[in-house]
């Protein structure tokens, strides 16, 4: 008699992206080929497949899987996927019709779970965290910039404000503005491109306020209290939490890195010259010993409280996400953004689980059809 538990047939995961003329498809390989190599290593089906090719109507789809080197991909004939790991890689694709309407389709059929279906939008976040008392406290004074008397009004309240695209991405976009009354050009705004940042000096709120309309283009912006951070050898950092859903269905604290800003960064995003570095000895050399492991210690209950609100709100299906939280001179947490699709961690046992993580939550899923 076989002792095999049915509820343990493991269920055909596919990776979604959009197709590409000349590479196939769109996507970070490198990521594709670990989430399919742990997937194996575990005894899953798994492909990456493209919005094309997902013909929900078909029993056998086109899916890519790597070479045993790695270096080419074949399409073969597999089984339509029960579990959609959702990687469509930026919102322009995201946003296009076909597109919209393939995850509509995934959303809507019955035997297949489609989860993190959407990007999130700055604002969104902001406003789904303040309408919980428990998160409100974490999130920095936020408002859409609609017009130089929003600027006006935040600054009679804040000194330093940052500016940050509603969609943006690891730091694009992002501007940094101080006010000196003691100076002729009173309006400072630092602007970031490449590595490198620019500091824009005004007289008045006019001739600023052009300035950032130059800057920012026809892109929706929000303006935000700049919170003075910890600093580790004279630069500001924050910390990026990674949480995913584990094989029951609850989020879990998968790993907490620390990305410290570079020399003449606005931002701790590594494309922007950050490094990265181990939280606790980063909070250690600001806050000692003891103070850092108790401000270590509140990071995943904060995290965890953060991301169940966001999911509450944002009323979709999530399985991960990861987060910056900034931590201020007074050790408090503060939010500053959430990504639906994270990039992936460098810390070796971080990125493990994390590829690990996956499967757990798709096996979960896959009961959920019962």
């Amino acid at each position: 008699m076989s002792t095999h538990n049915p509820e343990d047939t493991k269920p055909v995961i596919a990776i979604l992206t959009t197709s590409d003329k000349v590479r196939q498809f769109n996507g970070n390989r490198s990521n594709f080929r670990d989430i399919i190599r742990t997937g194996k290593e575990m005894g899953f089906l798994v492909y990456v497949i493209t919005v094309r090719d997902l013909k929900l109507e078909e029993r056998m789809v086109n899916g890519y899987v790597p070479s045993s080197s790695g270096k080419i991909w074949y399409s073969i004939p597999v089984p339509l996927p029960q579990i959609i790991y959702n990687r469509i890689p930026t919102r322009e694709d995201e946003e296009k019709p076909a597109v919209v309407r393939k995850i509509a389709q995934c959303l809507e059929h019955p035997g297949i779970k489609l989860y993190n279906p959407y990007f999130f939008n700055k604002w969104s976040l902001f406003e789904w965290l303040r309408g919980s008392h428990s998160t409100s406290k974490h999130v920095p004074k936020t408002r859409r910039l609609r017009s130089a008397n929003t600027l006006t009004a935040m600054l009679n309240q804040h000194t330093s404000l940052y500016l940050k695209p509603e969609n943006g991405k690891a730091g694009k976009g992002i501007m940094r503005l101080k006010y000196r009354a003691d100076t002729a050009l009173p309006y400072r705004l630092q602007i970031q491109s490449g590595k490198k940042n620019v500091t824009y000096k005004a007289a008045s709120m006019d001739r600023l306020w052009a300035r950032i309309g130059k800057e920012k283009g026809i892109s929706r912006y929000i303006v935000q209290q700049a919170i003075e951070l910890a600093t580790h050898r004279g630069r500001p950092f924050d910390l990026r939490v990674l949480l995913q859903k584990n094989s029951r269905g609850g989020w879990g604290v998968t790993g907490i890195g620390a990305r410290l800003a570079g020399a003449r960064s606005i931002t701790t995003h590594v494309p922007r010259g950050g490094s990265i570095e181990e939280p606790a000895s980063m909070l250690e050399s600001t806050f000692g010993t003891e103070r850092a492991a108790m401000i270590l210690k509140s990071v995943p209950t904060t995290a965890l409280l953060i991301a169940r609100q966001i999911e509450r709100a944002s009323d979709s299906m999530l399985g991960e996400m990861s987060m910056d939280l900034g931590v201020d001179e007074n050790g408090g947490l503060w939010f500053f953004e959430a990504n639906s699709r994270p990039m992936k961690f460098d810390e070796p046992a971080i990125r493990k689980l994390s590829l690990e993580r996956i499967f757990h939550y798709g096996q979960h899923l896959a009961r959920q059809f019962k």
